[in-house]
């Protein structure tokens, strides 16, 4: 059993509240484990009697008929009936309970709801009826893309609470496999942290993560989005590989399709396209932060892989970019430890050969803001260049004393302070740190 603490301590905390516990996060990540294996075992230490946890796998043949949603209300109801203690009921795989028209509208009849139908009965209704009974405490996942879509908690009107899921963190994942960091790390950046591709021998992680998207993630999000143009997944899939970290509009993403002979898309649908990818949870959008005017900006932003092993899937494992795949890591990580996460940009003046002003502006990689705490964040592989090292610092001149100043480098040094005082440290050493 891989520990998942944090969300096992979610899922405490969440214990009781009156409200459904919503778990998302991308197919695969180990959400079902997480309740039927994690947390029943949490359960079973406090002293909850088996009897006491109700686990409806709605997957299962044998479960059909509760996949009528007014079946499965009755079926949870009766087994709470006349309970003393609280019932702890996970209803695993949720989407498969159907939409159906009220029964009064139709005489008693099931009729299979069709979209636009009006007074039709869903798993939202179920979930939320069930949340509402005293001695019930309702837990609830799912693994397609009705379940994995990221505004999935506004869908049961704000009235849940919502515990994300991401696949394994650096952290996590060095707690399982232990050994010599440096190539804990090298691993985790090429095969990532999806659950069951950590367990897995080298070459079926390749082929697992290969096969993800396929047979699971593409056909998610062409059923959740109507998508007609599977070929366009692929080939946008592939583009967004290759571009993480850098700073993207849709036009250049359309553009890069288009000069690379594969494909043409315009903007708007390349646009649509990604936000099915972030929409299931696949990639994740940073946005630029102007450090001096304190506000977004709107133009262009940065995406990451959820999962960087499902981001070399793409590229069929070749050689990999380890900057690119040191920072998609950092920023994982990052999120995993509650912070919020933006690429900074610093506006300045100069002058030109000329004496003429001109404006430049300075990138840094992350700004990482905690509650009160804000860390400036740049990632380098190799600093041993001083060229390299002095541009990597150069952003730092225009915002010291603002933050803590961070310069993350490939090579396995613990942190140190330089006299500029921004902080040098090793990417695991950062990573175990955070």
């Amino acid at each position: 059993m891989i520990p998942r603490d944090k969300y096992l301590g979610q899922l405490i905390m969440g214990m009781g509240n009156g409200f459904p516990k919503i778990v998302t996060g991308i197919r695969r990540c180990g959400k079902s484990y997480l309740l039927k294996e994690i947390f029943k075992s949490h359960l079973i230490s406090l002293g909850v009697k088996k009897e006491q946890f109700l686990l409806v796998e709605l997957d299962d043949d044998a479960n059909a008929n509760l996949r009528n949603p007014l079946t499965l209300s009755t079926f949870v109801r009766e087994k709470a009936k006349g309970m003393q203690d609280t019932l702890y009921v996970v209803l695993d795989e949720i989407q498969r309970v159907f939409e159906i028209v009220n029964p009064e509208l139709t005489g008693g009849q099931i009729v299979l709801a069709k979209k636009g139908d009006p007074q039709t009965i869903s798993f939202v209704d179920v979930v939320m009826g069930l949340a509402s009974v005293a001695n019930i405490d309702l837990y609830v996942t799912g693994s397609n893309s009705r379940m994995l879509s990221s505004d999935i908690v506004t869908q049961f009107r704000d009235k849940a609470t919502q515990i994300h899921v991401a696949p394994l963190s650096f952290s996590e994942y060095y707690a399982h496999v232990g050994g010599a960091k440096s190539e804990a790390l090298y691993e985790y950046l090429l095969h990532g942290g999806m659950p069951l591709a950590v367990l897995k021998q080298r070459s079926g992680k390749e082929e697992y993560l290969k096969g993800l998207y396929q047979t699971t993630y593409f056909k998610d999000i062409l059923e959740h989005h109507g998508f007609q143009k599977d070929w366009a997944l692929d080939e946008l899939a592939d583009a967004l590989s290759s571009l993480v970290g850098k700073i993207i509009t849709v036009e250049k993403i359309a553009n890069t399709l288009r000069s690379a002979g594969k494909t043409s898309l315009d903007p708007k649908t390349v646009e649509s396209y990604i936000d099915s990818f972030v929409d299931a949870f696949l990639l994740s959008e940073a946005s630029r932060y102007d450090v001096k005017g304190r506000s977004l900006i709107g133009a262009g932003r940065k995406y990451y892989f959820t999962d960087t092993g499902l981001r070399n899937a793409r590229l069929n494992f070749g050689f990999p970019d380890i900057g690119q795949l040191m920072e998609n890591a950092v920023y994982n990580e990052l999120l995993y430890n509650g912070y919020q996460v933006s690429v900074g940009m610093v506006p300045t003046v100069g002058k030109d050969k000329d004496g003429k002003s001109v404006r430049k502006d300075y990138e840094i990689d992350f700004v990482a803001r905690k509650g009160y705490e804000v860390l400036y964040v740049q990632i380098c592989q190799s600093v041993t260049d001083p060229n390299v090292l002095k541009k990597e610092l150069r952003p730092f001149d225009f915002v010291r004393g603002e933050a803590k100043n961070v310069l993350v480098i490939g090579d396995p040094i613990p942190e140190t302070r330089n006299q500029d005082g921004t902080y040098v440290v090793g990417i695991t050493d950062f990573l175990l740190g955070l």
